[in-house]
């Protein structure tokens, strides 16, 4: 019997890693398995979302649908709106579109001028105007428009728009902007309390709503908790070796999580010493690692990692089903949140 796992709204995460038709068939699997959201990650270089993000609004008919992220610098803001406008046609509603500014090196291989606050403020600044149906007219310090207007009106002129942050002035200035925080991969939840605190702090300094706090976190969920342990360290591993070179121009937010990871800076360091020199992860991480950094175990370790992260102020936990099964996964945890929801259902 699969035991019940209590959860407000979980959701799975996509990437560009997988192909349109792999990502078609988790997203219908994540909906019959009563999840309640996709997000699709796009990365540079990597295959674009959107054909599987338009294929998936096309073929389900209540599961949310998330881009989480785009940046300004593969798609102009302008671009955005034309796309996601017509995105929120196709899914009759259901988009939430997720911005970011990118990772500094790979935008400046595409010969941009890195300016990531200018370029989250503009582009949130362009969209909301064009989303709404204005005529705008903008200078920003990264993006600007001159008399631009969509050639449609979008169903939703209030279309949510998330941002990923994890630098201060960054989670500040989604706090004042934002609908909603989208938070990283390798966020332990005390980092993740922390940062909610700021991006909170600063929507009601700005007389706002607070804001909606999305989650990625990877998951390794099966009956046999030792087996599920043992692959999340290899997922653990392969995320921490390429989280740290990519985030060095943000020496500051690697060291506020790592402080706040519960584990050592000099444990963390020669984990990463040894995974660069090719030993195994499953020797190399403790199980530390596993509870700072993933959702691992049976579905009561499951429920367990989860509740942690509410309490940190974390709305909805979008999980990334790693380990080689993501299907038989989903299935074993939607069978448990079914089961909480029937629970949980007034009686008639």
């Amino acid at each position: 019997m699969v035991a019940e796992v209590k959860c407000n709204r979980i959701g799975v995460r996509l990437h560009g890693g997988l192909s349109p038709a792999r990502c078609l068939e988790l997203g219908a699997a994540a909906e019959a398995n009563g999840f309640t959201s996709v997000w699709f990650a796009e990365n540079p270089f990597h295959r674009g979302v959107l054909p599987a993000v338009s294929a998936l609004a096309a073929t389900t008919s209540q599961i949310r649908i998330g881009i989480g992220v785009v940046n300004p610098y593969n798609r102009h803001p302008a671009l955005i709106a034309m796309e996601f406008g017509a995105l929120d046609e196709l899914s009759d509603g259901r988009a939430v579109l997720g911005l970011g500014a990118g990772i500094a090196a790979q935008v400046r291989r595409m010969g941009f001028d890195y300016r990531p606050l200018a370029a989250l403020r503009d582009s949130i600044d362009i969209l909301r105007g064009l989303l709404r149906g204005d005529n705008v007219t903008y200078q920003g310090r990264a993006f600007s428009v001159d008399g631009v207007a969509l050639g449609f009106r979008p169903p939703r002129p209030d279309m949510p728009i998330y941002a990923a942050s994890m630098g201060d002035r960054s989670l500040e200035l989604c706090g004042r902007l934002a609908d909603g925080l989208i938070v990283s991969n390798m966020c332990p939840p005390a980092y993740s309390e922390r940062a909610i605190c700021i991006v909170q702090s600063s929507a009601a300094a700005a007389q706002r709503a607070p804001l909606d706090i999305v989650q990625y976190v990877p998951c390794v969920a099966r009956a046999d908790r030792r087996e599920a342990c043992r692959v999340a360290k290899g997922v653990i591993g392969e995320m921490l070796s390429a989280f740290w070179p990519v985030n060095a121009d943000w020496p500051a937010i690697r060291e506020t999580i790592v402080a706040l990871s519960g584990i050592p800076k000099t444990d963390v360091v020669g984990a990463l010493e040894r995974l660069r020199r090719g030993e195994p992860p499953v020797k190399v991480l403790d199980d530390r690692f596993v509870a700072a950094f993933a959702i691992a175990g049976d579905a009561r370790d499951c429920q367990a990692a989860a509740e942690r992260y509410r309490r940190a102020g974390v709305n909805e936990l979008v999980l990334t089903f790693a380990g080689g099964q993501p299907l038989v996964d989903m299935a074993y945890l939607g069978a448990a949140l079914n089961g909480a929801n029937r629970a949980s259902a007034p009686r008639p």
